[in-house]
C-alpha cells in the first residue's frame, strides 16, 4: 500500500488517539476498532491526495492553548506538551519523598518550640486595663490620709473613705493614678497627694481548641499574648492547623481573627485584652503550598485563599541572589500539572493547595572565574570567557621566565578531586566488603582475621579522612595540551628549583641539591635509606607538573620528589595487593605515601 509520510503521520494521530487508554488494539472496544479500519481505509484509498493544509493544532489535539502555565489539557493524555514552555504531563505528584517533606515545617512553626512557654507578662504594663478582682494599693496624705489595698468589686468599683465608690474598671494602669486623684479631689479640693499602684493582676483561664496538640485550659492573666496560651497547649498542629485563622471567642462571639503571618513578618499582633472563659479557637489549614530549593526559607506557606500569586511566595520565601527559575508541581482540576518558569513568569502564576514549588538558579554564566598560584606577577584571579583554553589564558599571566617553570604547569580542578575521592572510596568500600565479613573455619584463622580486620579498619578509617588534589596533567612530553578551561580551576605556576624532595618510608626526609646523572637510590641512600616499613619495590617520581611514574629506569628532573611507599605487613597476599593499590591510589592524588 502506497501511503506517503503525511499519510503515515495522520494514521498515527488516529491510532494514538484512539488507543490513549489502551495497552493494544485488542484493548479497544468494537466502536473504537471499526472507527480505526474506516480511518486506515481511508487513509489508503486517497493515499495519493495532498494532506490537508488548513489543519489547525486544536483540529489535532482539541481546543486547548498548550503555552498556557499549569495548563491541564494535556495532562491525562500527552506524554510532552510543549518543550517551549515547560509544561509536561502526565507528571510525577510529588517531588519530595516523605522523609524529606517531613523535614520541612509550616512557616512560623518555631514560634512554639517553648520559647512563650517558659517568660510570662506579670500584667503591670502601661497599658493593662484593670478588670474586677485586682488589687490596687492607695497611699493619700495631705487634707485626708488613706493607706490601704483595694479590691476591685465586681462592677468594677474600689470603695475610698470618705470619698466613696469609684468606677476604675477598663481604666489603664498609667490612667489609674488620675483617675483617683481625680474623685478624691471633688471631695478635699487642696492639699491633698495622691499614690497609687496596680499591686497584683487578677488570673484568667483561657480555652485553648481547635487544631493545636493539647487542647484544654490554661492559666495566665489578661494582658498575656494570645502566643504564650498557643504555647502552654504545645502550638499549633503542623499537619492539620491554621496559622493563620485564630478566633477569640467572647460570650460565644468572635471578637477578633488573628493572622499570625502579621506577627512573622511584620512584627504586629494587636489584640484586645483577655477576660476569663475567652477561648482561641484554632481553625483548619487553609490552602498551603511547599517550598524549598534556592531560597532562604524552606517552609510550607498558607495560603490566604487560592489563586495567590507567586510574586507573594517570592517574598516570603527569601529567594537566594540568582535564582532564576520556579518548578511548579501540582493539581488543576484533579490532573496532575508542571511547569518550569522563569521568575519573570512565576511572579503572575496563581497558585493551589497542594503546589510544591523549588526554586533554582538555573543561569548558565558566560563567564568564568580562573586562579592562578606559584610564581607569577600581578593578580591572581581571572574573569574569563566560558570557552577560554589554557594557551590564551597563560599569555595573559605575567611570569618571570628566570623563576618560573612554565613547563611544568599543572591545573587543580574540583571535578578531578571529586572523581578521585570517589574512586578512592569505592576502593576502600570494595576493600572492607571483601574482607571484614569473609568466614573462618578454624579458630587460628579467626585469630588472623581478626588481626587483619583490625588493620584493615585503621587502614580505612586514615584513608577515608584524605582529601585528593585533584591535579591534572596538562602536558606531554614537555608539550602544554590546550584544554579548555573550568570555573574554579587553579593553574599552578611552579618556580624554578634545583632540588630533589625525598619523602615516605625513609629515615630522614629531605630536600638534596640536583646533581646531573645521580640516581633514586642515590638520593634515598642519602636520607638515610629505606625504613623497615619500606616497600623498596614501589618507589614513585611526582613531577611538578603532576605526573606520577614509576621510579624504575628514570632519569630524574629539579623539582622532583621521590616517593616511597610503604609495605603492607599482611600473610595474606589479597590483602596486602589491595592495601598496596589503594595506597598507590592515594600518593597519586595527594603526593602523600599514606602510613598503616
Amino acid at each position: 500500500m502506497n501511503i506517503n509520510k503525511q499519510g503515515i503521520a495522520a494514521l498515527l494521530l488516529s491510532f494514538v488517539s484512539l488507543t490513549a487508554s489502551a495497552q493494544s488494539i485488542s484493548d479497544l472496544s468494537p466502536e473504537q476498532r471499526e472507527q480505526l479500519e474506516q480511518r486506515m481505509g481511508s487513509n489508503g484509498a486517497n493515499s495519493n491526495q495532498a494532506p490537508p493544509t488548513n489543519v489547525s493544532q486544536s483540529q489535532v489535539f482539541g481546543d486547548v492553548d498548550p503555552t498556557s502555565p499549569l495548563s491541564t489539557q494535556f495532562a491525562e493524555q500527552q506524554v510532552r506538551s510543549s518543550w517551549s514552555t515547560g509544561t509536561y504531563g502526565p507528571v510525577m505528584e510529588e517531588m519530595l519523598s516523605p522523609e524529606e517533606r517531613n523535614q520541612i515545617r509550616p512557616f512560623g512553626a518555631e514560634v512554639f518550640d517553648g520559647g512563650f512557654r517558659v517568660k510570662r507578662s506579670d500584667g503591670l504594663n502601661p497599658q493593662y486595663r484593670i478588670l474586677p478582682g485586682d488589687q490596687i494599693t492607695l497611699r493619700v496624705w495631705g487634707a485626708t490620709e488613706v493607706d490601704s489595698v483595694l479590691s476591685v468589686d465586681a462592677q468594677g468599683f474600689v470603695f475610698i473613705p470618705s470619698v466613696g465608690p469609684v468606677q476604675v474598671q477598663g481604666v489603664t494602669a498609667a490612667q489609674l493614678n488620675s483617675v483617683i486623684t481625680s474623685a478624691i479631689k471633688t471631695t478635699y479640693p487642696k492639699n491633698v497627694n495622691v499614690y497609687t499602684n496596680v499591686q497584683g493582676v487578677q488570673p484568667v483561664g483561657v480555652m485553648v481548641s481547635g487544631y493545636v496538640e493539647r487542647p484544654g485550659k490554661y492559666a495566665g492573666v489578661p494582658s498575656d499574648s494570645i502566643l504564650y496560651f498557643l504555647d502552654q497547649a504545645s502550638g499549633i498542629d503542623n499537619k492539620l492547623g491554621s496559622f493563620r485563622n485564630i478566633d477569640l471567642i467572647r460570650n460565644g462571639e468572635v471578637i477578633k481573627t488573628f493572622d499570625l503571618y502579621d506577627f512573622l513578618i511584620d512584627g504586629e499582633l494587636n489584640q484586645p485584652q483577655l477576660q476569663e472563659g475567652d477561648t482561641l479557637l484554632v481553625k483548619a489549614r487553609g490552602p498551603q503550598v511547599t517550598v524549598y530549593g534556592d531560597v532562604g526559607r524552606a517552609y510550607h506557606y498558607e495560603l490566604a485563599a487560592d489563586g495567590v500569586k507567586g510574586s507573594r511566595i517570592e517574598a516570603l520565601a527569601r529567594l537566594n541572589p540568582g535564582v532564576s527559575h520556579a518548578l511548579v508541581v501540582g493539581t488543576r482540576m484533579g490532573n496532575p500539572v508542571a511547569d518550569y518558569l522563569t521568575i519573570n513568569q512565576f511572579a503572575d502564576t496563581g497558585l493551589a493547595d497542594g503546589d510544591e514549588i523549588a526554586f533554582f538558579a538555573d543561569k548558565r554564566a558566560d563567564k568564568i572565574v580562573v586562579q592562578v598560584e606559584g610564581k607569577y606577577l600581578g593578580q591572581s584571579y581571572f574573569v574569563l570567557p566560558k570557552n577560554a583554553r589554557l594557551m590564551e589564558f597563560l599569555n595573559t599571566v605575567a611570569v618571570d621566565p628566570q623563576e618560573t617553570d612554565y613547563k611544568n604547569i599543572s591545573i587543580r580542578r574540583q571535578s578531578v578531586a571529586e572523581r578521585q575521592k570517589k574512586a578512592l572510596e569505592e576502593s576502600l568500600d570494595r576493600l572492607e566488603q571483601t574482607y571484614l565479613g569473609a568466614p573462618s573455619s578454624t579458630a587460628e584463622e579467626a585469630a588472623v582475621r581478626a588481626q587483619e580486620a583490625e588493620l584493615i579498619s585503621q587502614f580505612v578509617q586514615k584513608a577515608r579522612n584524605v582529601k585528593p588534589s585533584g591535579r591534572l596533567v596538562v602536558s606531554n612530553e614537555d608539550q602544554l595540551v590546550d584544554i579548555r578551561l573550568q570555573h574554579g580551576d587553579v593553574v599552578t605556576l611552579p618556580a624554578k628549583t634545583d632540588s630533589v624532595l625525598v619523602s615516605g618510608e625513609v629515615y630522614v626526609p629531605q630536600s638534596a641539591v640536583f646533581v646531573e646523572g645521580k640516581s633514586v637510590e642515590e638520593y634515598i641512600n642519602g636520607a638515610g635509606g629505606f625504613t623497615q616499613r619500606a616497600n623498596d619495590d614501589r618507589i614513585l617520581i611526582v613531577r611538578q607538573n603532576g605526573e606520577v611514574i614509576e621510579a624504575d629506569n628514570t632519569d630524574l628532573r629539579p623539582g622532583d620528589e621521590v616517593l616511597v611507599l610503604p609495605a603492607v605487613s599482611s600473610k595474606n597476599l589479597q590483602v596486602a595487593q589491595s592495601i598496596t593499590q589503594i595506597i598507590y591510589q592515594i600518593a597519586v592524588a595527594t603526593k602523600v605515601a599514606l602510613d598503616l
